[in-house]
């Protein structure tokens, strides 16, 4: 399994697609264009490989001093539980370390909040003192 901090090229959009596809995120790849730029506006993104093969991607929103947003996080199923979750949130916030608020916003499955806590993430509502969390979707 290779990681990388590579830029993502020209020749990697179809399987940036399918990876997004893979997961069930079609509100993504609904508009391949427009995931494409997010990817190219992130501060960082990183890459799982297996061979030649995209098997999962993280990728973070910052301003480089006050805030990251971890934005994505996949895996492909069959590659799921064997640790290239975790390898890609390391890689992906290492050059953000430095920045005081790490935050995101996920599904509400039990196994995501397992993973994250296990990573160091608190949820908002547990953590001390008292936060929120709002969002707003667009349809």
């Amino acid at each position: 399994m290779h990681l990388t901090t590579r830029p993502l090229a020209p020749d990697d959009r179809a399987q940036v697609i399918a990876l997004y596809d893979a997961v069930g995120w079609g509100a993504y790849t609904a508009d391949p264009g427009r995931l494409i730029r997010a990817l190219a506006g992130s501060a960082v993104v990183a890459t799982a490989w297996d061979g030649g093969e995209l098997v999962g991607l993280a990728r973070v929103l910052s301003d480089g001093e006050t805030i990251a947003y971890l934005q994505d996080i996949l895996v492909r199923p069959d590659h799921q539980r064997r640790g290239i979750g975790a390898r890609l949130l390391q890689t992906v916030l290492e050059p953000v370390a430095q920045v005081r608020q790490t935050v995101l916003l996920t599904d509400d499955e039990p196994g995501q909040r397992a993973f994250y806590e296990s990573m160091g993430f608190t949820e908002a509502h547990d953590h001390s003192p008292g936060m929120r969390s709002f969002v707003r979707l667009q349809p």
